[in-house]
């Protein structure tokens, strides 16, 4: 993974950043007093449940939308007063299938870097969208019209779309919810190089073994304030805990019930000791339950997650 350079500006600035809707019911506040920096080169991770704010502040980011307060910067471009080079910077996945029916993908891609200006050089154009569509899987699809696509495969030019300008800055937002585990492998793998090639990356996931495996530092948005913000290590290391999981075919004892998360047949119980460990196990066996695939492991991002969001907020600034 590409490594910032210390002191380096900011690849995307965060500055006080909030939203507010009025309407009949009254006003909502999407986001309250965002602020954070992320540094060229980053692969950086937005996380918070549904209507966290997450897709607000990046329709904020990609003009789409305007902030009530607070500044929103790319590469030293504030995306309202320098909204050119800011869009020029940006190559942005939504989460919607948005598609034009009435081309092929490549087409699409084509019109796409007319957009930014750089058909320019066509035969070097040409080059990098053959390399898109190989790194994405899209070859055999190139001359094939975008409505006759799968949803998986309208994805994938979505992606190509947003890299079809070569930009610094890539934002995926939601970019695997609902693909097939090829595409996520496939995206994974060349977005990964792009990274490493200097490319800064901010994802927004539900997926969270995806945001602990890429990104090397995170924020997590809750009711539109950033509770969360670190090294992902930073936050493992210290929200970790022993969990002990295993599965269960019968109910959990009530003594349990409190302490753990339950996902069908499987169970997790976040402890601090051996002692505490035994405990689980001696309720378990007075209750007549009889667990399988027993096993002792760290606390991964989606218990940290849970334990943040469900508890006081952990505000560190990295």
């Amino acid at each position: 993974m590409h490594s910032p350079v210390p002191g380096s500006p900011a690849a995307v600035s965060f500055r006080g950043v909030s939203k507010r809707y009025s309407g009949s019911r009254g006003t909502v506040q999407a986001l309250d007093d965002v602020s954070f920096d992320i540094a060229p080169g980053e692969f950086f991770g937005l996380l918070g449940p549904n209507g966290a704010g997450k897709t607000t502040l990046i329709s904020i980011l990609a003009g789409l939308s305007q902030a009530s307060a607070g500044h929103v910067l790319v590469h030293g471009h504030d995306v309202v007063i320098d909204y050119a080079a800011a869009r020029r910077s940006l190559g942005i996945v939504p989460q919607e299938l948005v598609f034009d029916p009435f081309f092929s993908v490549r087409e699409t891609l084509q019109i796409q870097s007319g957009y930014f200006g750089v058909r320019t050089d066509r035969r070097a154009n040409d080059a990098w969208i053959d390399e898109l569509l190989e790194h994405l899987g899209l070859t055999d699809k190139a001359d094939a019209n975008t409505r006759q696509l799968s949803g998986g495969m309208k994805r994938r030019v979505l992606v190509a779309q947003a890299l079809v300008h070569r930009p610094p800055v890539i934002v995926l937002d939601e970019p695997t919810a609902g693909v097939d585990v090829e595409l996520r492998q496939t995206l994974w793998q060349f977005i990964a190089r792009l990274n490493k090639e200097g490319h800064t990356v901010l994802l927004t996931t539900h997926y969270l073994e995806e945001a602990e495996a890429l990104c090397g530092r995170l924020a997590m948005l809750k009711q539109g304030r950033v509770v969360a913000l670190d090294r992902t290590s930073a936050l493992l290391a210290g929200r970790a805990s022993t969990m002990l999981r295993f599965k269960l075919d019968t109910p959990l004892p009530a003594a349990l019930v409190a302490q753990a998360r339950v996902i069908g047949r499987i169970v997790q119980i976040k402890t601090r000791n051996a002692a505490e460990v035994e405990s689980v196990l001696a309720t378990l066996r007075a209750a007549g339950a009889q667990p399988e695939d027993l096993e002792i492991g760290r606390a991964d991002l989606e218990d940290v997650f849970l334990e943040i969001m469900h508890g006081e907020p952990l505000q560190v600034s990295a």
